[in-house]
């Protein structure tokens, strides 16, 4: 192989729209680009994924003498790519909040058959993150839990399933993204932890996914000053990513990046020198997953570091070695049918499962419900762009009957008011938040509306750390997504019809 041809193997890009663009296509043509990564914005219907996913495995194949890893964020719940005519499991939290873990071997499964039906053949999934920090605004309900014990519970089963359903996965965020209150897709946080507080806390699962044989694992963009001395962030650290991750750990999979195109990169170091530093620090794919000339940028950089004997070729031929011996492992070709009627029945069963009444009774609807609260927005950059779900308020009415008022997703004093005098003669109300945790305009909405007296019930519909403010006396349940499917499985929760069977997986309060 070329220098060219070996760096094009370590590289995934991704593309604007449903089909490749021109500029994607020459790139694979030119620099040899061997991975893809796919997106919401990717995915039209079925149909559609599955022509755009042989057609670049059709390119890459013929372009570079190897097929590509065709890499998604399936994790479930608010981080799915799939159409929704697809199977989508509820994500890590609401699984925990099964409270058994053979729910998370069952979930990753369907998924990993799922993709393998489209020719995805790499889930970039589970977040073995633990979620300790409650105000965390980027993991939340992508984690299984609070505590590295559960995290590991799960995790562990989750990878049995991926494993059973053929697909690739890949544990994240090396050395652990549950403790920050930030979000390195606009940021660049800081944890800084000794060695000795992140093996009780944040390393711990990722050893146990190590042990059991996961065949990635996925590195956060974050400053660990007590293990990397300079200002480099865990992805661009060789003391993080060789020394702890693979020598110290004992980790012999493929290493992947978060994006370089996150501002914690972008922004602090530039994407094309960020790609240099982290295939010298030992990642092995590295995601330009948006803009082709970013991508040509780096593949560029790295050949220069190449020549100039920056980045080792003895490291890169090892690298790539190892790249196309899974890649000779995994899947491939198409398998199977997407959206089977017994696999989208099996999905629905696991979120009817998971949804959580954390206190109180959910209230009689009576005659004249009031239904409140905002619409799906995009709740960060790695979730779904927003705005394709039917806002709760109007979908519980149109359901249930009664009346539906959508807010903002941070209202303000006039706003409230107005919702406050609007729900004045209802006899229940039924509020909903998401991350009004991060948005207090949401919780105090929900103060407000308790003082009516009417019976009250507020449904979180992603972190159910919103139900720390919850009214005393008002009932709370936490639905850990804001997806049609969640919807429909509350119908007959907040009708009375059904109880929900969860229990709450995380301490409200967070731990420490």
């Amino acid at each position: 192989m070329t220098i060219t041809e070996k760096i094009g193997q370590r590289l995934v890009g991704g593309f604007p729209g449903t089909e490749m663009s021109e500029e994607f296509i020459r790139l694979v043509k030119e620099y040899k680009i061997g991975n893809v990564i796919l997106f919401q914005h990717n995915v039209e219907s079925s149909e559609q994924l599955i022509r755009l996913c042989r057609s670049v495995r059709e390119l890459i194949t013929r372009e570079t003498g190897h097929r590509p890893f065709i890499t998604v964020d399936q994790e479930g719940g608010g981080v799915t790519r799939l159409p929704q005519e697809a199977v989508n499991v509820p994500g890590a939290m609401a699984l925990a909040a099964t409270g058994d873990e053979e729910n998370a071997r069952r979930a990753a499964y369907l998924t990993a058959r799922e993709l393998r039906a489209f020719g995805i053949d790499f889930d970039l999934a589970p977040s073995v993150d633990v979620n300790c920090d409650p105000d965390n605004p980027i993991i939340g309900v992508r984690s299984f839990g609070d505590t590295p014990e559960q995290v590991s519970r799960y995790a562990l089963a989750a990878l049995r399933g991926y494993t059973e359903g053929g697909v690739l996965c890949s544990a994240k965020h090396f050395p652990g993204h549950g403790d920050t209150a930030m979000d390195t897709h606009v940021s660049l946080p800081c944890i800084d932890k000794s060695m000795e507080e992140l093996e009780r806390m944040e390393l711990p699962p990722f050893q146990a996914m190590i042990d059991a044989g996961c065949p990635a694992v996925t590195t956060t963009h974050i400053l660990f000053p007590q293990l990397e001395p300079e200002e480099l962030p865990a992805t661009m650290s060789s003391r993080i990513i060789t020394g702890l991750l693979k020598e110290r750990m004992g980790f012999r999979g493929l290493v992947v990046s978060d994006c370089m195109e996150m501002d914690a990169i972008a922004r602090h170091y530039g994407s094309a020198k960020g790609t240099v530093k982290a295939m010298a620090a030992g990642v092995d794919l590295v995601f330009i997953s948006h803009s082709a000339s970013v991508l040509e940028e780096a593949a560029r950089a790295a050949r220069a570091a190449v020549e100039a004997g920056e980045l080792s070729m003895e490291e890169m031929d090892a690298s790539v070695e190892k790249i196309l011996a899974y890649k000779a492992k995994s899947g491939g070709e198409p398998e199977g049918e997407p959206g089977r009627p017994e696999a989208m029945a099996a999905a629905a069963a696991l979120r009817r499962a998971s949804i959580t009444l954390v206190r109180g009774t959910v209230p009689a609807l009576g005659e004249r419900p009031f239904f409140c609260g905002c619409a799906d927005y995009r709740a960060g950059l790695v979730s779904n762009q927003g705005g394709g779900v039917p806002a709760f308020a109007d979908f519980m009415a149109a359901r249930l009957g009664g009346r539906g008022l959508i807010t903002s997703k941070d209202p303000g004093p006039e706003e409230i008011r107005a919702a406050v005098e609007a729900a004045r003669g209802s006899t229940s109300i039924f509020a909903n938040t998401y991350n009004g945790h991060l948005f207090p305009g949401q919780l105090e909405l929900v103060r407000a509306l308790s003082e009516l007296d009417v019976p009250m019930a507020v449904t979180a519909l992603r972190d159910p750390y919103d139900l720390r403010s919850a009214p005393e006396g008002a009932a709370a349940i936490a639905a850990w997504d804001y997806a049609l499917p969640t919807l429909e499985v509350l119908v007959p929760i907040l009708s009375g019809r059904e109880v929900p069977p969860g229990r709450l997986p995380v301490a409200l309060g967070g731990r420490s």
